[in-house]
């Protein structure tokens, strides 16, 4: 089979490529260039932006593809792009969506299921809010390019399948949300977290990583999947508590959460790297379908927390953005 791989050398893509190359697939990648590229010599680089239509059909125009997994797509005018570019040159077209499609609907509940999607959209936020417009936007966004393709999908038998995330914790994951809890556990100190409001706790159920790429192989072999939307996320939903006593019991680390108001924390720009899971904008999924329909199972959380932890403590330490004002964090705190 040939497969292409839009994006492919962040978080989930080289997960994704190594599995369909494993499954005997001709694997090629089109990406910008950017990001250091570690993929085995055997696949084809195309580069180019994706958001430019021009150097979209100059790298893409009139070649023919069995699967196309889309990981870097956000907005309607880049699903239409895709839609008159693969109409009848593509077996099978499956897009990363997110579980946000949700969090932008009025008058459902955690956990959402993929009936919940049609219905009312909330208004826009003020732009003056960037945290909470930008969230609204990837929404809908993300809802926008699916209309585009459900509407293929009627008109032209476009045949697509979204994937629908939540959360994506992995080794790769560029955002380093779990990471920060580590180096945070690490030097001893308290974790800092919203006051315990009802906002404050949203329930975390996310997905490993490795349990994105089964469900893009699982769908690649599935025409029961075509024209259909999944839910993909993990069967535990754990509270943060619950979460963060997991960590550092794997780490062997004392676990002290300092609870200080959501608005002081966004006063001091602490929020979201002083614990990126006390967010508002996190989905839940319920994820029954892709069980029934595509068989998936769910690699258990203790197991790929454990993965993560043994990963971080083998490989070199690094910096990141979100640890950088940790003594500010610190001198908040609240004293014992």
């Amino acid at each position: 089979m040939r497969s292409l791989i839009i994006g492919g050398t962040r978080n989930l893509g080289p997960s994704i490529v190594q599995a369909l190359l494993q499954q005997g697939h001709e694997v090629t990648v089109f990406n910008r260039g950017q990001t250091r590229d570690d993929l085995p010599e055997e696949v084809e680089r195309v580069r180019g932006d994706r958001t430019d239509p021009a150097q979209f059909k100059k790298a893409l125009g009139g070649r023919e593809f069995d699967l196309v997994v889309d990981t870097t797509l956000y907005n309607g005018e880049e699903a239409k792009a895709v839609v008159e570019e693969f109409s009848s040159r593509v077996g099978r077209y499956i897009f990363l969506s997110t579980g946000q499609v949700y969090l932008v609907r009025i008058g459902v509940e955690r956990p959402f299921k993929e009936e919940d999607y049609s219905g009312p959209v909330m208004a826009e936020p003020p732009k003056s809010n960037e945290g909470e417009h930008n969230n609204w936007l990837y929404g809908a966004d993300k809802r926008a390019a699916e209309d585009v393709f459900a509407r293929a999908w009627i008109e032209r038998k476009f045949p697509f399948t979204s994937l629908r995330l939540p959360i994506v914790n992995s080794e790769r994951d560029h955002y380093d949300r779990i990471y920060g809890y580590f180096l945070r556990l690490q030097d001893g100190g308290p974790i800092l977290a919203p006051e315990v409001t009802e906002d404050a706790r949203l329930p975390l159920r996310h997905v490993y990583g490795e349990d994105v790429t089964q469900a893009i192989v699982r769908v690649a072999g599935s025409d029961q999947s075509k024209g259909r939307a999944y839910n993909i996320g993990q069967d535990e939903t754990l509270s943060l508590e619950q979460f963060l006593e997991m960590l550092a019991e794997l780490m062997h680390r004392p676990l002290r959460i300092a609870r200080v108001s959501r608005e002081t924390l966004e006063q001091r720009g602490l929020l979201p790297d002083c614990s990126p899971f006390s967010g508002r904008w996190m989905s839940s999924l319920e994820n029954a379908r892709g069980k029934a329909e595509l068989g998936m199972q769910y690699t258990p959380v203790s197991t790929y927390l454990k993965k993560l932890v043994s990963y971080y403590q083998a490989v070199p330490a690094k910096k990141i953005e979100g640890y950088e004002r940790r003594a500010v964090e610190l001198d908040l705190a609240p004293s014992k």
